[in-house]
Parts: structure tokens; C-alpha cells; sequence
């Protein structure tokens, strides 16, 4: 049952699929976390890879995927849309990285994106005459907050998905402090939707490594790649919620 994005049957995918945006990472993390790894997509180089959760816990020995994105909200939606609709999917978890926006989080710090709003149009017309709210799936969203444990460098609240990386509106900044905004990704307003119109689960779990408002050392492109795996923790609790 290939699609136009990805070269795999039904079954091959796990119900639960974590989904970083770069594929090298997704490779990454199928090392670091499961067992019995297999390649089953890699159209476009966009790399998927189903084994067991090779972790200690109550989840060990379960199937899992990870599968890389791609960047932007029309990517995600593509392989989000393809892996609900044809391969069975039915939770998704972004494990990415976001630009700190709130004064309260720092560099390194984890984001649980309880809600997406989005500078993008991608959702506008779902529910015509209302504007849609990308929210996450709450189980997901719970479980993934137990697994912190009151960790206390870990934060659950609303972020921003982005069209431009670059690109800023004179005084958005500011307001988006103002009304409580912890990050700025650009995937997870989309994922939030499309799970929405499939009745599947979706969360976003991200790792600050940059911040807006606040000086600091930045994390390499190196760092982004490999300081992942507190995120991945709470990831793995949600994709099992």
C-alpha cells in the first residue's frame, strides 16, 4: 500500500510513530531506543523505522515507529495524513526543537505543547466560519506530564507554529510574551489538525534549543541532533498513553 510519500505496507508501522523532522534523527533514535529496528520507508530520504521499545518499563517490548518529518506545517501534514489514513497510525508525538519565547523557559529546557496557534492557513478552512483550535490529544498530553514527574525543567503550555523562520511582525514578539507563549516550532499547529479530521491522537514534545528573548549560548546543530533524549522520555510515555 505505498503513497506517494512513503514505500511501505499496512503493518509495517507501529500504532504509536515519533516524529522528529530531520531522518538523520529519526536514525538516531531508532539506535538509541529500539530493538529489532527496521528500515521500512525511505522515499526522499524521509527515513521510517518500526522495531520494539527496547527501554525498562511497563513499555518494553512494544512496537513503536519513528519516522522524520521533514520542516514546516505542509510536510508534517503529508506524512501525518499518509500514516493515519493508510498505514494504520493512530498516535503521532513531534519530537523536535523550538525557539524559547517565554522568560520562563530556558535552553535545554522541555516543552509540552498543550496547543499550537499558527501564523499559517493550513487550518482556516477545516471548520468554515470558526477558527480551529490546535489542541493536543489530552491522554497524550497527561501522560507525558506524569512521566516528568514535576521535573523542573520541564513546561506544558501553548506554543506557536511558524511559516517563516526568519520573517517576524513588528510587536508580535512582545505580545506572544504577553499572552503566555513558551515556544516557536513550525510543525505542530498542522499535526494538531490533521489528527483532528482522523479521530487519532497527536502530541508535540520539544527540546528549547535557541531563545528569542533571552541571551544565551545556543545549542550547535551538533547539540540539536543528540540533546534529545529527556524529551524522548516523555515522548515514548505519550506515544504509549
Amino acid at each position: 500500500m505505498a503513497t506517494p510519500h512513503i514505500d511501505a505496507e499496512l503493518g509495517d508501522f507501529a500504532p504509536a510513530v515519533l516524529m522528529p523532522g530531520d531522518p538523520k534523527r529519526a536514525e538516531r533514535m531508532a539506535e538509541l531506543i529500539l530493538d529489532s529496528a527496521r528500515m521500512v520507508t525511505d522515499v526522499r530520504g524521509m527515513m521510517g523505522f518500526t522495531g520494539v521499545y527496547a527501554g525498562e518499563g511497563p513499555h518494553h517490548g512494544k512496537p513503536l515507529s519513528i519516522m522524520g518529518s521533514g520542516m514546516g506545517m505542509p510536510s508534517i501534514a503529508i506524512y501525518a495524513t499518509e500514516l493515519f489514513r493508510f498505514f494504520g497510525v493512530e498516535r503521532i508525538v513531534r519530537v523536535g526543537t523550538a525557539g524559547g519565547i517565554s522568560p520562563a523557559v530556558s535552553v535545554g529546557d522541555v516543552v509540552i505543547a498543550s496547543g499550537a496557534h499558527t501564523t499559517s492557513s493550513m487550518n482556516e478552512l477545516r471548520i468554515p466560519g470558526t477558527h480551529f483550535s490546535a489542541v493536543a490529544d489530552l491522554a497524550m498530553a497527561s501522560a507525558a506530564l506524569h512521566a516528568a514527574a514535576g521535573a523542573a525543567d520541564v513546561f506544558a503550555g501553548p506554543i506557536i507554529s511558524a511559516d517563516h523562520f526568519y520573517f517576524a511582525v513588528p510587536g508580535q514578539l512582545d505580545a506572544m510574551v504577553a499572552h503566555g507563549v513558551l515556544a516557536v516550532e513550525m510543525e505542530a499547529a498542522s499535526l494538531y489538525g490533521v489528527a483532528a479530521e482522523h479521530g487519532t491522537g497527536a502530541l508535540a514534545v520539544l527540546t528549547v534549543s535557541d531563545h528569542l528573548t533571552k541571551q544565551g549560548a545556543d545549542m550547535t546543530s551538533a547539540e540539536r541532533e543528540t540533546r534529545f533524549q529527556g524529551a524522548l522520555s516523555l515522548a515514548v510515555a505519550a506515544a504509549f498513553a
